[in-house]
């Protein structure tokens, strides 16, 4: 049994160790949603706590019967955290055995967090984008944006990306970033310029404090694929009708929200429902579709016995501590 003495923490430096790909990710999350559909898998709603001082504070659960893993997430957003040299998002998770309780570790939920988000993205973008997308728009260009460059650079053939953000550091970083992956790096100076003729979007405008909407859908272009992590505050609500499909992450817990990010009406479906073929992601090449959400559960378990019922995922454990 795991104590306080003996408990393995992941850091994120062991788990970029690990060699996970994003396409593992990706398939590994589908297996998930659909092992929802097939009563394998369970996750709670959200939990988030709004102090009132631009803290955004939330938690996550989500239990999975194969391996038997309970997660929890606990996260905080403090934009107060750049003046003390800390990063603006910190979070932890902690897996329990789901059949004792017993713990069985603690995890970097900062890299859990910049991977995981990607690849749901991208579980979405598999079936909403067109496969031949090439050119990549990020509004904000933070952690997230990195997370989803990485992701979306695995999938598509990308050549191009244009970063749009409120500091040039972070844009800069980005567009760095892009450039030692062979891409083309465009920084712009207005939203507009960013996604104007991109094939695919991604917003990802921190929510503390709640920014003002200055996104407007028409700019987009015909075709276009948006993901929008930030749960479509930054978009102009009058502009939404521009979208030909938009689904969300999980339609239960959205009915829970006492603010909803999209009007119900335009929804097509969920995640789960996209993955298990309930309806198509995209019926014709002009179609332009979005994928809006504010956090699922799902993927946040399974760094513990990731494979082969966790053998495959202890072995590369103690391979990565052992070059630690």
């Amino acid at each position: 049994m795991n104590t306080a003495e003996t408990l393995p923490y992941l850091s994120s430096r062991l788990l970029d160790r690990l060699g996970i790909s994003t396409v593992d990710m990706v398939d590994e999350i589908e297996r998930q949603i659909v092992g929802q559909r097939r009563g394998e898998v369970w996750c709670a709603p959200k939990a988030v706590v709004l102090p009132g001082d631009d803290r955004y504070i939330m938690a996550t659960l989500g239990v999975a019967s194969t391996p038997p893993v309970l997660a929890t997430k606990s996260l905080v957003v403090n934009p107060r955290n750049a003046g003390r040299g800390l990063p603006t998002l910190n979070s932890l998770i902690t897996l329990l055995d789901a059949e004792t309780g017993l713990p069985l570790a603690l995890v970097d939920g900062n890299w859990v967090t910049e991977k995981r988000t990607a690849a749901l993205s991208a579980v979405a973008a598999r079936r909403m984008a067109r496969s031949d997308a090439s050119s990549l728009a990020f509004i904000g260009c933070g952690v997230q944006a990195r997370g989803h460059l990485e992701a979306f650079a695995a999938l598509f053939p990308l050549r191009e990306i244009r970063a749009f953000g409120r500091g040039t550091a972070n844009r800069d970083a980005l567009c760095q970033m892009a450039q030692s992956r062979g891409l083309q790096a465009i920084p712009c100076d207005t939203a507009r310029e960013a996604v104007e003729g991109a094939d695919m979007v991604v917003t990802t405008v921190t929510l503390v404090p709640k920014p003002a909407p200055f996104l407007d859908a028409n700019w987009l272009k015909p075709g276009s694929f948006t993901v929008m992590t930030d749960q479509a505050l930054p978009w102009l609500p009058e502009t939404m009708p521009r979208f030909d499909r938009i689904i969300v992450d999980d339609l239960e817990q959205e009915r829970t929200m006492a603010k909803l990010m999209v009007d119900p009406a335009m929804v097509a479906g969920d995640l789960t429902g996209l993955v298990c073929g309930d309806f198509a992601g995209r019926e014709s090449a002009g179609e332009t579709t979005a994928f809006v959400f504010r956090g699922l559960a799902v993927g946040i378990w399974r760094w513990r016995g990731w494979c082969m019922g966790g053998r495959m995922w202890e072995r590369r454990e103690r391979e990565a501590v052992g070059r630690a």
